[in-house]
């Protein structure tokens, strides 16, 4: 699982999988209500990679800024700057180090992927398999299964605290994890436009083509 994914902390390690079983009908509504009535969400974030021995291989620090339907920046700034940022036709990666933007359409790049269940619209949930959810101390655990395995992702859980998310853990079917943490964390209030906009800067050698926006109908 690569950082373009999340797509995306604190080790909390094998206990991840383990806690009191809850209501289905709870979890179920806390995912729902997540998808549904979340236009906007914003917060830091601590995002640890976990190879298949259990070694962290990468860590990073940042800000994610959602607003849906389909648009959303991750802003690493440790230990390297990267910008990937998705304007609801494209998703551009940018390596500020290496001076160089990766940019591929944007339904193609989230097809059922766990970046689709943060920035997409109502009918993201159409995509995965509800499988339960469980109380572990203050957080509760939504299981998810994507029902195409293709993107590589095989289980997604997301945590609340009451009916904020603020855990992600995504495993893939390298046997990697990647487990993210969310902090200060703010629902539903104002981000400016201009943080879905991407402007190449110059100088910049740009992978990819494009998405263009379909012309209107006369």
């Amino acid at each position: 699982m690569t950082r373009q994914v999340i797509a995306m902390l604190l080790v909390f390690g094998s206990s991840v999988m383990s806690g009191v079983a809850a209501e289905v009908d709870t979890g179920r509504q806390l995912v729902d209500d997540f998808v549904t009535n979340v236009v906007t969400l914003q917060g830091d974030f601590e995002q640890v990679l976990i190879d298949a021995d259990g070694q962290i291989v990468d860590r990073t620090t940042g800000t994610l800024e959602i607003q849906r339907p389909g648009r959303f920046r991750w802003s690493y700034i440790e230990p390297y700057e990267q910008w990937l940022v998705a304007d609801g036709l494209n998703i551009w990666s940018y390596d500020v180090d290496l001076e160089q933007v990766t940019v591929k359409p944007q339904a193609e790049a989230l097809a059922d992927t766990p970046a689709l269940l943060l920035g997409g619209s109502q009918g993201a949930l159409d995509q995965f398999n509800y499988d339960g959810s469980y109380v572990e101390k203050d957080t509760h655990w939504v299981r998810l299964h994507p029902r195409n395995t293709d993107s590589g992702f095989v289980r997604v859980e997301l945590g609340f605290s009451g009916d904020t998310l603020h855990r992600m853990v995504f495993f893939d079917n390298l046997d990697q994890t990647t487990l993210v943490s969310l902090s200060d964390v703010k629902i539903n209030e104002p981000i400016a436009e201009e943080r879905f906009e991407f402007v190449v800067p110059d100088d910049v050698d740009v992978v990819g083509v494009p998405a263009v926006a379909a012309s209107p109908e006369p």
